[in-house]
């Protein structure tokens, strides 16, 4: 049998995660001396409110390797393999904490795959892990599928403001700068692991044209696979994606996600994205 585990910033909800068979592992939200299990000890939308009111900004803490063990012992002293799809490594340390955690197990059966992306792009991640799963493959079969599958996976998202990612250090002052002109609302996305200022425009009309060509810049969207559309606010800003993807392509309705408390404190809560797979080149 093939395991699968995430960590809590796939923002899988815990109805999906039962569904689905993934174990979570939660990263850690600091509201100052206050510490909180992301996705346990605080939903959401609790975290919102209190964000909004919050005079400082909390900050996030990657899982320990202890965290991951429990899991990483079960399923070696079960003879069962693990395929753990965890957020891009340059945005954290949580890959680091999984590494260590499989040399304290010793058991080659559990097979780490660095999403190289974050939230809804690596749930999608997940979703397809469990499906190769299901239809027989092995671990490494699913790591090495997931590996390839992840330079066609795209995230591109639009920020109200790009104050939290910068005090968070997930993005340069000077792409800070050039992103919050007045007026102007930034286009961001994952490029090589990596969080990137890719355009901005005028305008929250403009921002959401904005995506749509980058969309197309890409190649478009593979109709084979889900898409996802997520928003740390007002669940109303995620409306043009869903427009976009069954009226102007024609395809099914995307996966609706919140997106969580981990995330949510780098994005801020004007925050709302799309992620997909582009399709394979002929």
């Amino acid at each position: 049998m093939v395991r699968i585990l995430t960590d809590s910033t796939a923002d899988l909800t815990h109805e999906d995660a039962a569904a689905l068979g993934v174990t979570v592992v939660p990263l850690t939200l600091n509201f100052g001396d206050e510490h909180y299990l992301d996705g346990v000890d605080l939903t959401p939308e609790e975290f919102f409110e209190r964000l909004e009111t919050a005079e400082k900004l909390p900050t996030t803490s990657q899982p320990t390797p202890e965290s991951f063990l429990t899991a990483f012992e079960a399923a070696r002293d079960a003879g069962d393999e693990l395929v753990c799809v965890l957020l891009s490594s340059t945005l954290s340390g949580t890959f680091q904490s999984a590494t260590i955690a499989k040399e304290e197990a010793g058991y080659d059966g559990i097979y780490l795959v660095d999403s190289k992306n974050v939230t809804l792009a690596t749930q999608l991640l997940v979703r397809r892990a469990v499906d190769l799963a299901a239809s027989g493959k092995s671990g490494a079969e699913i790591a090495a599928d997931l590996e390839s599958a992840r330079e066609r996976l795209h995230l591109f998202a639009l920020v109200d403001t790009l104050k939290y990612l910068h005090k968070g250090g997930r993005l340069s002052g000077a792409a800070a700068i050039a992103g919050g002109l007045l007026g102007i609302k930034p286009v961001i996305g994952i490029i090589d692991g990596k969080l990137a200022l890719t355009d901005k425009a005028r305008g929250l009309p403009g921002a959401y044209v904005a995506i749509f060509k980058q969309i197309g810049k890409v190649g478009g969207i593979d109709e084979r696979y889900p898409v996802m559309v997520g928003y740390t606010g007002r669940r109303s800003s995620v409306e043009p994606f869903m427009r976009y993807v069954t009226q102007n392509l024609h395809m099914q309705k995307p996966l609706l996600r919140i997106i969580g408390s981990v995330v949510g404190t780098h994005a801020g809560p004007g925050a709302c994205g799309v992620a997909f797979f582009s399709p394979e080149e002929e």
